[in-house]
């Protein structure tokens, strides 16, 4: 067994043992950092009622509390799964080095877990798409981003 599929087992596993504990969806990931695991996570999203308690959410979390940081640069994802839009984007935000997966977005719209809606969504215009959205109070918020722009001891990220 090499390296990878070392970790991609135990992701594999958290999966497999967040069904059974009833937990949430068929969802399992481990973060890697050198040679250690930082950080696991399965999907919580039916036993915590939170729609964002995917499991690369959840091992973002763990990871990053774990190592006391908000970026997990040199940092491997290991994730049972191709990672659905909204995972993407937060581990795109943590910057890890590498994502590995194992099923496919295929694989997961198979057995009722399809992410197509939100893809195409994605593409459209705002005025076009399902949910509405629609932009208020601009000019006061843009006083919130002069000030932060203006801050001093801010923390770039």
């Amino acid at each position: 067994m090499t390296r990878e599929q070392k970790f991609m087992a135990e992701a594999i596993t958290l999966s497999q043992n967040g069904i059974r504990n009833n937990d949430g969806g068929p969802f399992g990931c481990v973060i890697v950092k050198g040679e250690e695991i930082i950080g696991r996570g399965n999907n919580r999203v039916t036993s915590t009622n939170d729609p964002t308690a995917h499991a690369e959410v959840v091992a973002i979390r763990d990871a990053c509390k774990n190592i006391d940081s908000f970026q997990l640069e040199d940092c491997e994802i290991y994730t049972s799964c191709e990672p659905c839009p909204m995972c993407l984007g937060a581990i795109y935000w943590a910057n890890p080095k590498v994502i590995y997966y194992a099923n496919t977005r295929t694989d997961a719209a198979n057995i009722g877990f399809s992410d197509a809606m939100i893809y195409d969504e994605i593409n459209k215009t705002l005025t076009d798409r399902i949910i509405p959205i629609k932009a208020i109070m601009r000019d006061e918020a843009l006083e919130v981003f002069k000030e932060w722009q203006n801050k001093e001891d801010k923390i770039v990220y």
